[in-house]
């Protein structure tokens, strides 16, 4: 049976997303920011009732912590999906940074997950085939690379953007790389304005079900039909072009590049 990892498994997409894929025979691995808040939006799952669910822990907001919760990981895992991430809503008083005083959502939605994948590099490697999803959005903008921090004009909803774009960008980087070690990466806008937290807490009137995320993001994450499939973007289940700057080579160069950087490789 599969081995999966979910970010962001404690609510909305992830949680269900984590609750199909245990009641399909997988072992999730179940990520939430701390052991309190894990134990308390999982609840029954870590109980077994929908299968093997296990809690793993770490806050994206902190790159030591991705050096933690990719400590928690076996040698051999299957399906990594980057799912966790901060919405749209500029915060009360404006721009925020991590723990590493990096822009909140460029850390957290791109950032964290850049990092957690280059750590479990050789573990999706050892389980070949193995696949990586990056759950992204539909809401793009390209990446100022004279202001990727977005110290200047903070909007709330460039950040989230720009860290959505450098999301599907990095999944086609990975589909490069990684193309000959038997590991896929697809990156996806998986329903417009779901039912979820992120949604409601920004008062947003919910356009799609839950439901329908969940089927776009299980089909890359599990469905057999799309065993091979790699380098792409997908809306919901169709697969679309993202926007130019993710097939712009040297956008991808410089941003890989900046990425090593930040996380210190």
């Amino acid at each position: 049976m599969p081995t999966v990892l979910v970010t962001g498994a404690s609510d909305g997409l992830g949680r269900a997303l984590a609750e199909r894929l245990a009641g399909e025979g997988a072992t999730v691995l179940a990520h939430a920011r701390s052991e309190q808040r894990g134990r308390e939006a999982l609840g029954n799952l870590l109980d077994g009732a929908a299968g093997d669910v296990r809690l793993v822990v770490g806050d994206l907001a902190s790159l030591s912590d991705v050096h933690a919760l990719a400590d928690q990981v076996p040698d051999r895992l299957d399906v990594l999906v980057n799912n966790a991430g901060i919405g749209s809503s500029t915060p009360p008083g404006g721009r925020r940074e991590s723990a590493d005083g990096y822009e909140l959502r460029f850390a957290v939605n791109y950032l964290a997950g850049y990092l957690l994948t280059t750590l479990l590099r050789d573990c999706l490697i050892a389980a070949a085939p193995a696949r990586i999803v990056n759950v992204a959005s539909a809401g793009q903008m390209p990446i100022d690379f004279d202001d990727v921090m977005l110290e200047h004009d903070y909007s709330g909803v460039r950040a989230y953007c720009q860290s959505k774009l450098a999301q599907i960008m990095h999944a086609f980087d990975l589909a490069e790389e990684l193309r000959d070690e038997g590991v896929t990466a697809t990156a996806l806008h998986p329903a417009t304005y779901m039912p979820t937290k992120m949604v409601i807490e920004a008062g947003t009137t919910p356009v799609s079900t839950l439901e329908q995320g969940l089927e776009a993001t299980w089909r890359l994450a599990a469905d057999p039909a799309l065993d091979g499939v790699t380098g792409r973007y997908f809306f919901g289940e169709d697969e679309v072009r993202a926007d130019d700057q993710a097939y712009d080579a040297d956008a991808r160069r410089r941003l890989r590049e900046l990425s090593e950087r930040l996380v210190a490789f």
